[in-house]
């Protein structure tokens, strides 16, 4: 379901403020899958272990690199007593070098709407590695402006990246349009006073966006 509130007006927003990953950004946990397959464990294992609070927290926060969040999986993985310290360590591997690749379709939506005048910032809890990432994809030229959370030091839902997010983007949080998979993130856009598209596919981002049509 699609969550708008922005005014009824032909152009109802300056800005949109986009999630990376799920929305843009997709990984491939084929290899993953088979490793946690061969090892007895039900699929989404090491996820469960990767994005704990505990552990995904000093990642997103910048206060750790992505090699030692692996290495913090794969400790938490062996200590749980269900696989060896080697497999542990091949299932951290796996879970932090998955393969990823940008959807195309919704990269054109962006590119669209910033051809047509609206402001475009990347709002998103990631890594360190985020510039290195976006190269990969091709994608360091897609937006006006990057909010990583591990930069700023504060991640969604928090207040504060909206603030931010609002201000690289140069608009009122009452003309910016909030994209992202996670509903806590979306309400928390909603209660900033944003706009906000609660994503499940392409089409969200087609209807959110068709006052450029």
């Amino acid at each position: 379901m699609t969550t708008l509130t922005a005014p009824g007006t032909a152009r109802p927003f300056d800005a949109v403020l986009c999630d990376l990953d799920n929305v843009i950004r997709f990984y491939d946990s084929t290899r993953l899958a088979e490793l946690e397959r061969r090892a007895g464990l039900p699929e989404g294992t090491t996820a469960a272990v990767a994005f704990s609070p505990e552990l995904d927290g000093p990642l997103l926060l910048g206060r750790i690199t992505r090699d030692q969040w692996r290495e913090s999986i794969a400790d938490a993985l062996a200590r749980s007593g269900r696989i060896s310290g080697e497999g542990a360590r091949d299932l951290a591997g796996a879970m932090t070098r998955s393969p990823f690749t940008a959807d195309a379709a919704v990269v054109s939506v962006l590119r669209g709407a910033r051809a047509a005048g609206l402001s475009l910032v990347l709002v998103t809890n990631a890594s360190l590695d985020l510039e290195e990432d976006l190269a990969a994809m091709g994608l360091t030229d897609l937006a006006d402006h990057v909010v990583s959370s591990a930069l700023e030091g504060v991640a969604k839902p928090d207040r504060e990246i909206y603030a931010i997010a609002a201000g690289r983007a140069g608009a009122a949080p009452g003309r910016c349009l909030f994209v992202d998979d996670r509903l806590e993130n979306v309400e928390a856009a909603l209660a900033f006073g944003m706009a906000a598209v609660h994503y499940r596919g392409p089409a969200d981002l087609h209807s959110a966006l068709a006052f450029l049509r």
